[in-house]
């Protein structure tokens, strides 16, 4: 396929699943909020569960967002070191974002710093924003696309610590967020944890956590472990869907980790709300993709 040919259908497909990631939850929430649904025995959890599952059968029937806040927009790579359009990435996604906000259509979500003006198109210094990392020897892209909205985007927090307070200092941080900011982010959570030696390398880990599937565990025997114990005290808070109380608080939780500094230890949150619209796509170099996070789904 010839290099502009390759951009326009990379375009192409990344405007119609930004728009399609706004719509639809992918599988493995769509399960786990039914599995947390049963669990409820509460006429106000029900009803609080009812009025998700029909809000989004109704984005599917009338092909509009999910959510009001359709978030700002972010994608994070797995680029392989030998994919053809490497030089292309930003502007096929701002030009795939500003697509999916006409076509969707999306809520305009990108203020300008210190200008403060909304640009209008959900794009602007550094938005979308995009993480990368760079995979030697592979030809293909992954991409994770997340809209991250301002309700769940408030409880993000970080903060080093001295290494004597150790993992339960730790553990008092993440309950501190979750019991001060957690019911504002549309409760049940997914709670991401970042543990490493400064705070960017905690944030970045704490929101790559929220990427994880739904069920799965750290490779690590005690973070995984310390994922079950913190999952289970936030449930047992019992803030419930919306924050109205209920048997479980959030659908979650997943830690990442770097090596730190002996002298220090940061950890950060980011968590992603009941409707966590967050979408994986994987393309290859002949521009073929295949859609990992909703199974079955063409575009």
């Amino acid at each position: 396929m010839q290099h502009d040919q390759a951009v326009k259908t990379m375009t192409d497909i990344m405007a119609k699943f930004t728009n399609y990631i706004g719509k639809h939850l992918p599988d493995d929430i769509m399960n786990k909020l039914s599995e947390l649904r049963s669990q409820e025995d509460t006429t106000l959890a029900k009803v609080v569960y009812d009025s998700m599952f029909e809000n989004l059968a109704k984005a599917d029937e009338l092909d509009r967002p999910c959510c009001q806040d359709t978030g700002v927009i972010q994608y994070f790579i797995k680029a392989g070191a030998n994919f053809p359009l490497l030089s292309d990435i930003r502007p096929i996604l701002d030009e795939a974002v500003q697509r999916a906000t006409r076509e969707a259509p999306l809520r305009h979500n990108a203020v300008e710093i210190f200008v403060e003006k909304n640009t209008g198109n959900n794009t602007g210094d550094r938005i979308p924003w995009i993480d990368w990392e760079i995979v030697p020897n592979y030809s293909g892209i992954t991409l994770e696309v997340y809209m991250a909205g301002g309700g769940c985007s408030l409880p993000g927090q970080g903060k080093t610590l001295m290494p004597a307070a150790g993992y339960e200092g730790v553990t008092e941080f993440v309950f501190d967020v979750m019991t001060s900011y957690g019911v504002n982010a549309c409760p049940p959570l997914l709670v991401g944890i970042g543990i490493g030696g400064s705070i960017e390398v905690a944030a970045n880990l704490s929101k790559k956590a929220i990427f994880r599937p739904i069920g799965s565990r750290s490779s690590d025997e005690k973070g995984a472990k310390m994922e079950l114990l913190i999952e289970k005290g936030l449930n047992e808070i019992g803030i419930g869907p919306q924050g109205l109380s209920g048997n479980n608080s959030v659908m979650g939780v997943h830690i990442e980790k770097a090596a730190r500094h002996p002298s220090t230890i940061s950890v950060a949150v980011s968590v992603g709300c009941w409707a966590h619209r967050r979408g994986t796509i994987h393309i290859s170099e002949d521009m073929s993709y295949e859609i990992l996070s909703h199974k079955g789904v063409t575009l």
